[in-house]
């Protein structure tokens, strides 16, 4: 039998996957738990309608991250922080202090898209961070931690 999953399942398949399994498996486990319908010929046709909008979709959303990216890699951050003795900072710098770095220059990006190469920064100097900005986006930012 052949059917076409509507969400994820374990050991079986993604969303939208035409998969073949057994009778039984598909009439009284995956279409009554709503996992899976019927791979007919019009759920065929629908499947490869919603597959190009998606895929046209997907292409528009990866055509703005790369403009944003290329956006991004151009700002000049720098990153004010109170300073101890030696280049040492008080606290550190860490992902939230760039994404706010960020909202300052124009470019509002959640905190949890952002990855500071080494992790939280503890001194003075030019540092690199990575922005994911899609699946497949990644744009390296250069920041600098300036005394205040």
């Amino acid at each position: 039998m052949e059917l076409i999953l509507k969400q994820d399942v374990e050991n079986l398949g993604f969303k939208d996957d035409i998969v073949t399994v057994k009778n039984g498996y598909g009439r009284n486990y995956l279409i009554p738990q709503g996992y899976a319908i019927l791979a007919t010929s019009s759920a065929r046709k629908v499947l490869a309608e919603n597959l190009k909008q998606r895929a046209y979709k997907e292409a528009k959303l990866i055509d703005d991250a790369n403009k944003l990216a290329e956006t991004i890699k151009g700002y000049e951050i720098k990153i004010a922080s109170k300073v101890g003795s030696g280049d040492k900072l008080f606290g550190s710098v860490n992902n939230i202090d760039v994404a706010a770095a960020l909202a300052k220059a124009g470019t509002e990006i959640d905190k949890k898209f952002i990855k500071v190469t080494g992790g939280n920064v503890k001194r003075l100097g030019k540092y690199n961070a990575a922005v994911r900005l899609h699946r497949t986006v990644v744009a390296d930012i250069v920041f600098e931690v300036v005394a205040e």
